[in-house]
């Protein structure tokens, strides 16, 4: 490893953005994991009398929901990276077919940016020489290693996430009592929801409190409207 690349893992290990990509697609299949499978789980408790149907039906949403949400977040990802290969690819195009107006264009970029014009275009030149796909691709289309998508990396983190928020409310359902099991969950799943905000703000670098009020007050009133549903339309199972 030279001394350029050294630098720059100092400076990514001091830095949180080269997380963003996995750490966005794993908290949100763990809140996903944690309010799906809990919310059904709350529904047909609070319109069943015996315990099978409320495990069935835990199991069924949470089988099915992390199946979905790998499946969804390639699909969703995949499409994403495609854009950005035909993009660079008609970036790669546009460099063959008028190379002075794209360094022109690249130019302008670094003058809105705040470089002096005569600056501006010293910099474009030399970027251009050194690797000019590279520079439009990063400077124009805001194309970088650390925001590129990894369809795969994010379909296993947001799956693998889902799978380990839904079983949190499955053991809920396999060992807390019957009676009142609907407000077990809710206070389970709320519980859950707070780890979770926290350890998502402390892996990305961010304050916790802030985390953590968003993701429980919706998580909150997400449970409380699957709840009334299975009340007001349940029967007993």
């Amino acid at each position: 490893m030279n001394d350029a690349e050294q630098k720059i893992d100092d400076y990514l290990a001091n830095h949180y953005i080269h997380r963003s990509n996995w750490l966005r697609a794993a908290v949100l299949g763990a809140n996903d994991g944690i309010l799906s499978t809990a919310s059904i789980a709350i529904g047909v408790a609070a319109a069943s009398t015996t315990r099978e149907p409320v495990l069935l039906a835990t199991i069924a949403g949470l089988v099915a929901g992390a199946l979905s949400m790998a499946a969804g977040e390639y699909v969703s990802v995949s499409s994403q990276t495609d854009i950005e290969k035909g993009d660079i690819e008609r970036e790669r195009q546009e460099l063959e077919q008028m190379p002075e107006m794209e360094l022109q264009r690249l130019a302008d970029i670094y003058v809105e940016r705040g470089l002096k014009k005569d600056t501006a275009l010293i910099v474009a030149k030399e970027l251009t020489a050194h690797d000019a796909l590279g520079a439009h691709v990063r400077d124009e289309l805001g194309i970088n290693e650390i925001s590129q998508a990894n369809p795969i990396q994010a379909a296993l983190a947001s799956g693998a996430a889902f799978t380990l928020g839904g079983a949190l409310p499955l053991i809920v359902t396999l060992f807390l009592p019957l009676h009142n099991m609907e407000y077990y969950l809710y206070g389970s799943a709320t519980l859950f929801l707070i780890i979770l905000g926290g350890v998502a703000a402390k892996t990305g670098g961010s304050s916790i409190l802030k985390p953590i009020i968003r993701i429980t007050f919706w998580g909150t009133v997400a449970m409380g409207l699957t709840a009334l549903v299975g009340y007001l339309f349940g029967v007993n199972l």
